[in-house]
């Protein structure tokens, strides 16, 4: 019975706690509906590839559906690729090909490895073929000739064997004509000749690679998308519970009593929690270069900087979201609607790729510009006139959010 008793009061709390059940129900139903469509998005993924002086024969052979070809006149890849955003860069000397990979993106990487490969495959079968096809008419051509030769020579022979028979039984002199008359059965002509092939043009291919190497895995691709989001999220979930239990316990309200300002409230937690989160930042980027070896090929200081912004954004919009939630429980729900469609959006499914709705709603992520910039320095070696307007867009997070941070402490103040 006291069992029965606190079932029906656990059920009567939570049928009271609307907000909750919508959290609890819905939130999953529409975190399914945005995997489904990020996921069933059947627009096609192209990868962009530089070429310089390489045989017309080759870039017919590539395919064109999945890789995008760009003609230029110079031969140094890195800069080339740099310079116009590209994912790999092909030039060619003599039969070798050199492929230089940006590698950034690894979907593209493959895409462009596998439409080369296929390409060369296909090139190598195709002139095959018209080798064997130029040999064949060419042994054709001979055999009719050296057939019409040895012809020509025989009746010569046969010809001459037949008057000297004939001279030899006028003479009477049969030993001689039965000799020549074996000739004569036996009489052949051969001739040799050689047949000239034509070689099947070879290519090799060498590889390079601007960010990681061949045996580089999805974690070290998609590292630094995976380090801004632990970032955000850790202190995004810390703010927001720490203000909302000061709210619960009362200690806001008695501080709300005092003549301190909103705003000087709002910036004292931005500061105060804004410490512990450069501390979290400092310690994140330096285990993750240290212990996961992470390859660097930008400013280890713009990788700071980034998830410093990403931090103080997930900072103010942990307290934006925290004055919705009535306890700790419906903060953590709103986990799955807040932090959970950022990683999304934060580079593991290809933006660009994504229908149009759905790249609207990318750009209303904070974590979609953090990424970009972090991915752009790490894996391109992007400096901070690349990426300013990604962490500018960040700061105005920050300002918009604790703006409204300020007008919802208003709610808050009774006296």
């Amino acid at each position: 019975m006291r069992t029965m008793a606190i079932v029906r009061r656990v059920f009567k709390q939570m049928l009271r706690d609307k907000r909750t059940l919508a959290l609890m129900f819905l939130a999953p139903l529409l975190i399914m509906t945005l995997m489904y469509f990020l996921f069933q998005n059947n627009t096609t993924q192209v990868a962009s590839l530089g070429v310089h002086h390489v045989d017309q024969s080759v870039v017919n052979v590539i395919d064109t559906k999945n890789v995008t070809i760009h003609h230029y006149d110079s031969s140094q890849a890195r800069k080339m690729i740099k310079q116009h955003d590209l994912d790999g860069y092909l030039t060619q000397k003599n039969g070798q090909l050199t492929i230089t990979y940006s590698n950034s993106n690894p979907t593209n990487t493959s895409l462009i490895k596998a439409s080369l490969q296929s390409g060369l495959v296909k090139l190598k079968m195709k002139t095959l073929v018209t080798v064997t096809k130029k040999q064949r008419a060419a042994l054709e051509s001979q055999q009719a000739a050296l057939k019409k030769l040895t012809a020509a020579q025989t009746q010569a022979t046969v010809t001459k064997l037949k008057t000297a028979i004939a001279q030899a039984q006028a003479r009477g002199d049969q030993a001689t004509a039965e000799k020549l008359q074996k000739q004569l059965k036996q009489a052949t002509a051969t001739t040799s000749s050689s047949t000239q092939s034509a070689k099947a043009t070879s290519y090799t291919t060498k590889s390079h690679y601007i960010y990681g190497s061949s045996d580089s895995t999805f974690f070290e691709n998609f590292l630094p998308a995976f380090l801004g989001f632990f970032v955000f999220f850790f202190v995004f979930l810390i703010s927001g519970v720490s203000l909302l239990n000061e709210r619960t316990t009362g200690t806001l309200s008695r501080l709300l009593a005092t003549p301190i300002r909103r705003s000087e409230i709002i910036m004292g937690y931005l500061i105060s929690y804004g410490g512990f989160a450069i501390i979290q930042t400092v310690l994140t980027v330096v285990f993750t270069i240290t212990v996961f070896k992470i390859h660097l090929v930008g400013s280890i200081w713009l990788v700071f900087l980034t998830n410093l912004l990403l931090a103080l954004v997930a900072l103010t919009l942990g307290i934006f979201i925290s004055t919705f939630a009535n306890s700790e429980f419906q903060m953590i729900q709103f986990i799955p609607l807040i932090v959970v469609p950022q990683i999304f959006f934060a580079g593991l499914v290809p933006v660009d790729g994504m229908a149009s709705w759905l790249q609207a709603i990318a750009h209303i992520m904070p974590l979609y510009y953090g990424a970009n910039a972090l991915t752009a320095v790490v894996t391109k070696g992007a400096g901070l006139g690349d990426i300013g307007v990604n962490l500018l867009i960040l700061v105005g997070f920050m300002v918009v959010l604790t703006m409204l941070n300020i007008v919802g402490m208003k709610r808050y103040r009774k006296v």
